[in-house]
């Protein structure tokens, strides 16, 4: 038996590449039901895999998920797009872009330099003094890949246990057993894809102790009236502090647009609404893509919280995703935030990869 704590798109694709390989699995899920964390708070993003060192498992990952997601999606019926998007520099901003262009060639990625009369011709309300097309990015439907995957999990012979957490972990002879506020669970291994609480589990199972530092970030949304000056996915070059990606423009199947997120850096796993930033922060960024949008034309949106592993001061951290140096019986996939969705199923290979070796 092999036990996954959490139940969002990590853990549910480790559940899945497991059983298929013919294992016994058992996902725990805090929550009442899976998905309800990071895997659903966020831009729904299918990245291609642009921004990260090509040596780093962020990189790589995402690549050889984005393949598994659209391959996914198709099979399983999950509303997605592969729309391709465009990233943008103003003026002063060209070296910037220079660098997202390297690095996705680095990547392997495709990715072309388009003139001003590509950008007009595809989003003609976007302002750009220089442009790039991302062809393989899209959008995925994330709640609705959640569902998939679990009832996918469950069909491969897979057990998911929502409202059970993890409490503790007791070494057991050559494994260990997990205990809930339901029952204990033997379990030959331990997979942690708790997401904002991997750092915890860790400690409880005698593992490394690490940090996981949570980082909020913010939406807005178009008003129904201004969704119309938006027909894709529009980004500006990364943020300067290598945080995020910058406030971006997502137009959704439904035909919302989200415009954010934003990057703030707190304490409380928890708190996806205190002290909200004003609608009036959203402006200055979203005004550099679309300079037509007013006040009026945004409305408050949704918020999700990153699992990052590095603090404030530095620029990146790389998932780690590997077994523990303290208790064998433990494998992390923690520290999973951007491009962790677009990566899940890949990840879940390698995290099944990792226990049969």
């Amino acid at each position: 038996m092999v036990v996954i704590a959490g139940g969002g798109v990590v853990g549910l694709s480790c559940a899945l590449a497991l059983a298929r390989a013919g294992r016994q699995v058992c996902v725990l899920e805090r929550h009442p039901r899976t998905g309800t964390e990071s895997s659903t708070h966020n831009s729904g993003v299918i990245h291609a895999g642009l921004y990260h060192p090509a040596d780093s498992l962020k990189a790589r990952l995402c690549v050889a998920g984005r393949a598994l997601l659209y391959e996914f999606c198709r099979e399983a019926s999950v509303p997605h797009v592969k729309s391709g998007k465009l990233i943008v520099a103003a003026r002063g901003e060209e070296d910037a872009l220079a660098a997202v262009e390297a690095n996705a060639a680095e990547c392997g990625v495709p990715v072309a330099a388009v003139p001003r009369a590509f950008v007009a011709e595809r989003e003609p309300h976007v302002a750009a003094a220089e442009a790039l097309w991302s062809p393989e990015t899209g959008w995925i439907d994330a709640d609705a890949y959640v569902r998939a995957l679990h009832a996918y999990v469950s069909r491969a012979g897979g057990v998911v246990l929502p409202g059970t957490e993890v409490l503790g972990v007791e070494p057991r002879g050559g494994g260990l057993v997990v205990v809930t506020s339901r029952e204990r669970i033997e379990a030959d291994a331990l997979i942690n894809a708790a997401g904002l609480h991997a750092d915890d589990v860790s400690r409880r199972a005698g593992g490394e102790d690490f940090r996981i530092h949570p980082c909020r970030g913010e939406y807005a949304e178009l008003a129904p009236r201004a969704r119309g000056l938006v027909r894709g996915l529009v980004y500006p070059v990364p943020h300067a502090s290598g945080h995020g990606l910058g406030v971006h423009l997502t137009r959704t199947l439904g035909g919302a647009v989200w415009i954010g997120p934003t990057i703030r850096y707190q304490d409380d796993k928890t708190d996806y609404e205190s002290n909200r930033l004003p609608l009036e922060a959203f402006l200055e960024p979203t005004r550099a893509l679309l300079p037509e949008v007013t006040l009026d034309d945004l409305r408050l949106g949704g918020s999700g919280i990153r699992a990052k592993l590095h603090p404030p001061t530095e620029r990146f951290a790389d998932f780690l995703i590997r077994r523990d140096r303290l208790n064998p019986n433990l494998i992390h996939a923690a520290g999973i935030d951007s491009p962790g969705l677009t990566a899940s199923l890949a990840i879940g290979e390698m995290v099944a990869e990792i226990l049969n070796r």
